[in-house]
């Protein structure tokens, strides 16, 4: 079973993208458009207090008619938010985002935030769990390998 930590591990970038609640909306969405990501990690002397999406600015911005130049990501931001461990599973992962409805979990490890998995990262190792299986099967059907290898 594949867990978060090996979902960071094979992510091409494990960087952090992230703004402070002093930031302005058109900060976060512009740094977002440059580092193609619909969600910002907020933070405060390192240490995680929100996180900023997409669904944030559409429905906390937009739809009550706010400026992004005037308006500060703390004004906006999710908070409270539900982090996973590097220990727990892929199916932990979506459990999690089913159940809450959100695309984006914080990895927390020691208190430290170490990351961040997304619906994406979470449907990418699935699918790679079923293909590693679809190959053991084809290779124990086809007699090149032994059972339980």
């Amino acid at each position: 079973m594949t867990t978060v930590r090996q979902i960071l591990d094979s992510k091409k970038s494990a960087q952090i993208i992230s703004v402070s609640p002093a930031s302005t909306v058109f900060d976060a969405l512009t740094l977002m458009s440059s580092k193609d990501v619909s969600a910002v990690l907020v933070l405060e002397n390192e240490r995680l207090v929100g996180i900023f999406t997409e669904r944030d600015y559409a429905r906390k911005l937009i739809l009550q008619g706010r400026s992004s130049k005037d308006t500060r990501i703390g004004d906006l931001m999710t908070q409270n938010l539900l982090t996973i461990s590097p220990s727990q599973t892929v199916d932990d992962v979506m459990a999690i985002m089913t159940e809450n409805r959100f695309r984006h979990l914080p990895v927390v490890e020691r208190g430290q935030l170490i990351g961040i998995v997304t619906i994406g990262d979470a449907v990418k190792a699935v699918i790679d769990q079923q293909q590693q299986t679809i190959k053991q099967l084809a290779g124990y059907i086809s007699g090149d390998i032994a059972p339980g290898m």
